[in-house]
């Protein structure tokens, strides 16, 4: 039941995240049977956050739409990850603080065993703060969880 050092979801989502070759990262990933997508969204409200990172995982083959605990699963990880970027308080527009995020899933099983399963990892970067330009920081979040 050890978690493999070549496949830790979470380093690999970041990384894939923040590389600057996306593609040849998901090339890399999909040799070991992952599956994955990068994409961006900016709002002042959550749940078009949500809504993105779902459509890019209903899009790209990451998750089936019509199997509940696969969206259960994502959904869990999109709102840990929103968690880390907004210190806790996953309020946006309510309190006056917008986001331009880029985001990466991954979709994989960081075990050594396969019955272990296959878990879903979002990682989120980019900026926060008030709805002014030049009024933001960086910002950084990770949500991990089982399929």
């Amino acid at each position: 039941m050890a978690l493999s050092n070549d496949n830790r979801i979470g380093r690999h989502a970041i990384l894939l995240l923040l590389s600057e070759d996306s593609e040849g990262q998901l090339k890399k990933l999909e040799k070991s049977n992952w599956k994955g997508c990068t994409g961006r969204v900016g709002s002042m409200e959550a749940h078009k956050v949500v809504a993105a990172i779902e459509t890019a995982a209903k899009k790209n083959g990451i998750i089936q739409s019509n199997v509940y605990r696969e969206s259960h699963s994502l959904y869990h990880a999109i709102m840990e990850a929103l968690h880390g970027v907004t210190r806790g308080q996953v309020q946006l527009g309510s309190v006056l603080r917008t986001v331009g995020l880029s985001f990466a899933i991954l979709r994989g099983n960081p075990y050594d065993s396969e019955l272990e399963g296959e878990w879903i990892a979002v990682s989120l970067y980019g900026t926060i703060g008030a709805p002014v330009k030049g009024s933001e920081h960086e910002t950084i979040g990770l949500g991990i969880n089982h399929i």
